[in-house]
């Protein structure tokens, strides 16, 4: 590694060798050759005078690339297609006249860059999956532990652990959604020449259009799509650009809120994301066990969210069939929001794999605000068994509640609301009786069948239908 040249944190810290391997240089010049090849076999197929040993010679050199041959072309040409198409000429000198016949830069740029974003995102499906499976272990295993639920970040009605994480996991399942929706319209620009109309083709042809027609279907079936784009300019819409990026920008939401979750919760003390032996928290208080994974899915989630806009704006201010303020913008925005929700991924699979509950702490928090959430109850009872008034009994629960409050925020003391409640004769009820009243799981309503069912119901089929993917442990390089 050259420590005096700046290289992208996204390759150097976040992301997997196989989604850099997607978007790396011989990913690129290997499928513009294998895009010259269908090209050339399309054309012989459809008539053109091109040979099958002119084939073979292309196939023979479709992966050994001669890098340094298409670098001194292209700094004496300025252009990066005609400097390999001149490099391929180069090792295959029978096929060199016919090599990129009729087609335009695009043709291998454009068709290139909706392979590579396609391919990006069957792995970004999978560690989805992957994802999903952990963040399953993990509801299923604490589907019935009550705990506190919040709203507005304020205590209200118990959940379980379990019931939480279901809400992780459906974010995922929706985001897995769009994911398939745009691999399944998934197509290629084709062969539409330097304005989209297959001009060139056209008078290859002869005037054939039929076969300019089977010259886009042939080369999307040989690059494994189901056909290209009806109509384009010059290059595909800049538009899909921007589909794909709101599919990672969406991905990018579901993991913040569950970093969110995570690091709220290890601010209190109940759920942690995984500490190493030897991981140092914080270089001045030894102490401390940072969230940093939880911090840098949101720190990442946020760049993505913000990235998207770039697909926004790329594809507004296109003019007519071509224009190249694209190209640099592309280069960026599209590599970079894989690269980044790559990671993403990674560190939520490894957090969800590891996380560390502290059913104590949980128990107890949960426990001192029971009582406030037991008065319903209590009022309920004593109005049923005892015929005692319900209005009267508000007001007094109103009165105790403040009261208990007053003593756990000013004084900083227990709450001790039961304690009153069972001194007040109005509600003629003992200490024990309020104590059996508190068993959590009375107060979590569905929370452990809504998550077996969703388990069950959403989340099983999903995870049958991927079956092939292996579960795999990411590797968090720091």
């Amino acid at each position: 590694m050259n420590k005096s040249v700046y290289e992208s944190p996204l390759s150097a810290r976040y992301s997997s060798k196989e989604m850099k391997y997607i978007f790396s240089p011989d990913m690129k010049f290997k499928t513009w050759r294998k895009l010259w090849i269908a090209l050339a076999e399309s054309e012989m197929e459809l008539g053109l005078p091109i040979t099958q040993e002119q084939i073979d010679e292309m196939k023979a050199h479709a992966d050994d690339i001669n890098y340094e041959v298409a670098q001194e072309r292209e700094k004496l040409v300025r252009h990066d297609v005609m400097s390999h198409v001149y490099a391929y000429g180069q090792q295959c000198p029978n096929a060199k006249g016919i090599i990129h016949l009729g087609a335009t830069s695009c043709y291998v740029g454009d068709n290139t860059d909706l392979i590579i974003m396609t391919e990006a995102l069957k792995l970004v499906r999978n560690k989805i999956i992957t994802v999903i499976r952990n963040l399953s272990k993990f509801a299923d295993e604490y589907k019935a532990l009550p705990t506190l639920a919040f709203t507005h970040f304020q205590p209200a009605q118990p959940t379980t652990v379990g019931k939480r994480a279901t809400l992780w996991i459906q974010d995922l399942l929706l985001d897995l959604e769009d994911v398939e929706y745009q691999l399944s319209k998934a197509k290629l620009l084709g062969s539409k020449g330097t304005t989209g109309t297959q001009a060139s083709f056209l008078e290859l042809f002869e005037g054939d259009h039929e076969k300019c027609k089977a010259l886009d279907q042939k080369i999307a079936e040989k690059m494994g799509f189901k056909g290209c784009y009806a109509v384009s300019g010059q290059t595909y819409s800049r538009k899909v650009d921007s589909q794909f990026l709101n599919v990672l920008a969406g991905i990018a939401q579901s993991a913040a809120k569950f970093s969110n979750d995570i690091r709220l919760l290890q601010h209190l003390k109940e759920v942690e994301e995984p500490f190493e032996k030897n991981q140092i928290g914080s270089s001045a208080m030894a102490y401390k066990r940072n969230p940093m994974r939880s911090e840098r899915i949101g720190s990442l989630s946020r760049y993505v969210m913000a990235d998207v806009l770039n697909g926004y704006f790329t594809t507004a201010t296109q003019w007519f069939e071509r224009t190249l303020d694209d190209s640099a913008n592309k280069r960026l925005s599209v590599p970079e929001a894989f690269l980044a929700i790559d990671g993403i991924l990674d560190l939520y699979a490894n957090v969800a794999d590891g996380l560390v509950v502290y059913p104590k702490v949980i128990e107890s928090r949960l426990r001192k605000e029971l009582p406030f959430m037991a008065t319903e109850n209590i009022m309920m009872d004593a109005v049923k068994l005892r015929g005692a008034d319900r209005q009267e009994l508000h007001e007094k629960i109103r009165q105790h509640s403040m009261a208990a409050s007053r003593v756990v925020k000013e004084e900083g003391g227990e709450n001790d609301l039961l304690e009153r409640i069972a001194a007040d004769e109005a509600f003629g009820v003992t200490i024990e009786e309020l104590e059996n009243l508190l068993r959590p799981e009375k107060y979590t309503g569905r929370a452990k069948e809504q998550t077996i069912d969703f388990l069950n119901d959403e989340v099983k089929p999903v995870l049958e239908k991927y079956s092939e993917i292996k579960d795999e442990k990411p590797e968090i390089n720091v």
